[in-house]
């Protein structure tokens, strides 16, 4: 696998660090990790959701936890009383417990969660800041300028 070097672009840029960083860590795989299978779709124009296949899985078994521009999501099923009753021939459905970590892009918050039909449903919205939005600048032409005129004394 061939791994590209960053370091160069590190001494010639001011703030990019962590883009640097992102890009570094895209080239390294996810440790195979493939479960639960999820989609992130793009609801508005400020708004995305994170739609996880979590079949099997209460709203007990789950926990959800935003924090530092990191949304974790874990499952963890508790044992099962009546599993000892049972005999499973074939197990198709996945009950294993899994963490999965997903890096928000900065001003993204958690609206909110739901599960339906063994879809877990998190909505997101990008939320920014006043002082981050596009401002009109007036452009002063000469005709309307309200410059003051030094005067100076002639020698």
């Amino acid at each position: 696998m061939r791994q590209i070097d960053f370091a160069p672009l590190y001494r010639s840029t001011v703030g990019f660090d962590r883009l640097f960083s992102m890009l570094d860590g895209l080239s390294q795989p996810d440790n195979g990790q493939s479960y639960p299978p999820y989609n992130i779709e793009r609801t508005g124009e400020n708004a995305y959701r994170i739609v996880m296949a979590v079949a099997g899985f209460g709203d007990t078994d789950l926990s959800i936890e935003s924090r530092e521009n990191v949304l974790t999501v874990k499952g963890e099923k508790a044992e099962d009383s009546a599993e000892g009753e049972r005999e499973l021939l074939y197990r198709g459905i996945a009950g294993r417990s899994f963490e999965r970590r997903f890096q928000l892009a900065e001003h993204v918050e958690v609206k909110g969660a739901s599960l339906r039909n063994g879809l877990l449903h998190v909505d997101l919205v990008r939320v920014i800041p006043e002082a981050m939005k596009p401002r009109r600048i007036e452009i002063a032409t000469a005709g309307n300028a309200n410059t003051k005129q030094i005067e100076t004394n002639a020698a």
